[in-house]
């Protein structure tokens, strides 16, 4: 899970520039229809709308925009159609979850709800509303295209073939690419300054309980997560969205005016406040507070790690065994110590290796001076939970830039063939689909140079 918010991310972010058709200006141009895909129109206004959302984004169309938006909107008409013969639907609970996460990101971005009303000139309530009309068919057409291409699975016999068959040109070059081992020390907290914290959220609890203070106001004011911005509002989500500890407390609210008990996660302490329960979501506010860390604490978690390097140098254990029992990173504790890059879109292609760039800032200035079994001093880590912890680091494997290769690169290369065959399959079944369905292109809109075959019917 992504470690810099207590929300296990449910789904891949998507760009604003995607969402162009929900921000859509006042229509100032003459309606005509200008294509017909079965028995629904595309409207020139659609793809005026379209087009300038992307313009305001900044977003560059590669070919005519006049053909390349509209052959996108008949598309997605095709994939919704087949949704409705397959039956394909997505559960309503997530895909008011997805928009939850879509309001809360661009707050986040923009700064406040009042900026985001503003760039979408539409109120929050009604933007939402239009949210769940695209992410809906944004989700239908993503199980759609899963379904026809759920079979593609690549054999090691096929990925030597594809590469074979690759022009010079297009084989990727793969930056320096580093693997490496950690171990983290967290530094002791004295019972004190929890108590503090503690002593500090039960003040805000009995204060909202009392109705001497507003939850939203306070966590603006005082708590330590993102969501402050927004009063500490997480936007709607399931359980299995939540770490336990918090989902456990969450979910048993009941009462909207009272404040939970204190509760203990990875990330802090918390109190939670119900704001409203939908089947089986809930959409809560929070305030977050964390311990915080002496220096004197830092330096004696950095000493006993630099302690316990001198042992691996030394040769009293290994790396790896001290990750087993030493280290409080229980990503990779489990693991012997190995990083695992999270930038990687896919969990079916997650790597050990990282580019650079991909590793945390303080691991990598390390890093970069190391050569392959080195040990690095100790050295204060800043988490993505934005917390101190002391850690040392060890380079396994420098991998130098290159052009792919199969011995090196084969899951990069497995990732691309399968890509490419996925790509084949939805092209074929678009064009297939094309043939099938009733498509009219009015004059003006015909002399392009699409991406799909068939669009413009031959005379008979």
């Amino acid at each position: 899970m992504k470690k810099n918010r207590i929300l296990i991310p449910a789904m891949t972010a998507l760009t604003m520039s995607a969402l162009y058709a929900i921000a859509q200006p006042a229509k100032n141009v003459i309606d005509e229809v200008a294509w017909i895909v079965g028995d629904e129109a595309i409207f020139r206004s659609d793809i005026e709308e379209q087009y300038q959302q992307m313009r305001s984004e900044g977003m560059v169309v590669s070919g005519d925009p006049y053909c390349v938006i509209p052959e996108q909107i008949a598309v997605q008409k095709l994939y919704l159609h087949q949704a409705k013969i397959d039956t394909i639907e997505v559960p309503e609970s997530s895909v008011r979850a997805a928009v939850e996460q879509r309001i809360n990101f661009f707050i986040a971005q923009l700064g406040s709800k009042e900026k985001v009303e503003e760039y979408f000139r539409k109120p929050i309530p009604v933007l939402k509303e239009n949210f769940v009309e695209y992410m809906r068919n944004n989700s239908i057409i993503e199980e759609v295209q899963r379904s026809l291409t759920s079979d593609v699975k690549a054999t090691p016999n096929e990925v030597r073939k594809y590469f074979d068959t690759l022009p010079a040109d297009s084989v990727p070059y793969v930056p320096l690419q580093v693997e490496a081992q950690i171990i983290t020390l967290n530094p002791n907290i004295p019972r004190q300054e929890i108590e503090d914290v503690k002593a500090r959220l039960r003040d805000y609890a009995d204060r909202v309980n009392r109705g001497d203070a507003d939850f939203s106001t306070l966590a603006t004011m005082y708590s330590e997560d993102g969501s402050f911005m927004r009063g500490g509002e997480l936007g709607f989500h399931g359980k299995a969205d939540f770490v336990p500890e918090f989902s456990n407390v969450a979910f048993n609210l009941s009462d909207p005016k009272k404040v939970s008990r204190i509760v203990e996660t990875e990330y802090g302490y918390h109190i939670i406040q119900l704001i409203e329960k939908r089947g089986d979501q809930v959409n809560v506010r929070h305030i977050l507070l964390r311990p915080k860390v002496s220096e004197k604490d830092l330096v004696d978690a950095t000493n006993r790690l630099d302690s316990i390097r001198k042992e691996i140098v030394g040769g009293a254990f290994t790396f790896e065994e001290a990750a087993g029992v030493i280290s409080q990173d229980k990503d990779t504790r489990n693991n012997k110590g190995v990083m695992m890059n999270d930038n990687e879109r896919s969990e079916l292609y997650r790597s050990s290796r990282f580019e650079m760039q991909d590793l945390p800032p303080d691991v990598a200035k390390r890093i970069e001076r190391m050569s392959p079994g080195d040990v690095s001093e100790a050295f204060v880590l800043k988490t993505p939970r934005n917390q101190d912890v002391g850690a040392i680091v060890k380079l396994t494997n420098r991998i130098e830039g290159h052009r792919a290769n199969l011995s090196d690169d084969y899951n990069l290369l497995k990732k691309m063939y399968e890509d490419h065959k996925r790509q084949e399959i939805l092209t074929e079944w678009v064009e297939k689909k094309i043939k099938e369905t009733h498509v009219s292109i009015e004059d003006g809109w015909k002399n392009c140079d699409f991406r799909y075959k068939g669009w413009i019917k031959e005379s008979k």
